[in-house]
């Protein structure tokens, strides 16, 4: 397995030595990867992951306990539900890591998340108060949802293509639909975002090409401009919030580089509701700055597997669960 270290020379006169340390990214995944009872066993046993759910509660002025540990799917799988619900859980599990289990999970070289794991990212590195990312997060889910109307926009995932190609179907047929490519995921996945009728029709074109695609189970089309709306409202609400220089040096999923300055960090924050989503081009920026190992903490294993699909030879390690946080070792 081919891995990369981030080396430092010692010389004298007889002898050189090489001192290697291993360079690690933290990541907290995006909407899609909840489920009913997710964190349910930690919140049971730690009153380090049970404050953080009562203080959500508080903040929220209502039961987002209720709903993450035994709600509806239907309920949870809501957007303005989903996006706090999936940032408590991953926030919790990164602090349980630090206080319980004496893991300094802020050593790591980059924080990144997949959208909505962005402003986990945030928080986690010090930038963004655990209050504030809660209501940013609420007000985010809803203004997405309602930016279009209901049965009016949606999402389609591409499979097995790369995106110049993609590109130049949507570009070669402007005239006759407009669609964007929301997601960049990894090699072979995008996610396109449009109108019913545009996806529609570029799902025609991309049968021509032998190009597998399926509709996605959402109802509105992110990452794109036809979420204007929700941009206005968020750059009103992000605006009123006090953002600090992060902890860790964070990758923005608008331009797949680092960022440390707290009021880029607003403003990018602002773009990427209407942005493509650069996940692939910010695992490969992290891969070609040192990092040979992903600790995902969050609901799921969905950015692990897009790790997997981006570059077979780094580590990447799921963190959801007790057993998870014990195996956690950022030292070799």
């Amino acid at each position: 397995m081919r891995i990369y270290y981030y080396n430092y020379l010692i010389t004298t006169q007889k002898t050189t030595t090489k001192i290697e340390f291993l360079m690690f990214s933290v990541i907290f995944p995006g909407q899609g990867s909840q489920s009913v009872g997710m964190a349910n066993d930690l919140y049971q046993k730690f009153d380090v992951v049970k404050k953080l759910f009562n203080q959500a509660d508080d903040i929220l002025n209502y039961s987002l306990t209720k709903l993450i540990i035994d709600g509806s799917k239907e309920n949870l799988d809501q957007t303005e539900n989903t996006q706090p619900a999936i940032f408590l859980v991953g926030y919790s599990i990164f602090q349980l890591a630090r206080e319980e289990f004496s893991i300094d999970l802020n050593k790591a070289k980059f924080f990144a998340g997949h959208s909505l794991g962005e402003y986990t990212a945030l928080a986690a590195a010090g930038s963004l108060s655990f209050a504030d990312t809660l209501k940013l997060l609420r007000v985010r889910g809803k203004a997405m949802q309602e930016a279009v109307p209901k049965g009016q926009g949606g999402m389609v995932a591409v499979l097995g293509s790369n995106i110049e190609f993609i590109e130049k179907i949507i570009l070669d047929n402007k005239n006759n639909y407009e669609c964007f490519i929301a997601n960049d995921n990894s090699n072979g996945q995008l996610v396109i975002s449009g109108t019913i009728k545009d996806l529609d029709l570029l799902i025609v074109d991309l049968k021509k090409n032998n190009i597998k695609n399926i509709k996605l189970p959402v109802s509105a089309p992110f990452h794109c401009k036809l979420m204007n709306n929700a941009t206005k409202i968020m750059n009103t609400e992000i605006e009123k919030c006090d953002f600090k220089n992060p902890n860790n040096t964070l990758i923005s999923n608008v331009t797949s580089e680092e960022v440390n300055d707290s009021s880029l960090l607003k403003e990018l924050l602002i773009k990427q509701i209407e942005s493509r989503v650069r996940w692939r081009e910010s695992v490969n920026y992290m891969i070609k700055n040192k990092i040979n190992k992903f600790i995902e903490i969050g609901p799921g294993k969905v950015l692990s597997g897009l790790i997997k699909r981006i570059d077979k030879n780094v580590t990447i390690s799921s963190v959801n669960n007790e057993e998870d946080i014990n195996k956690i070792n950022i030292n070799d």
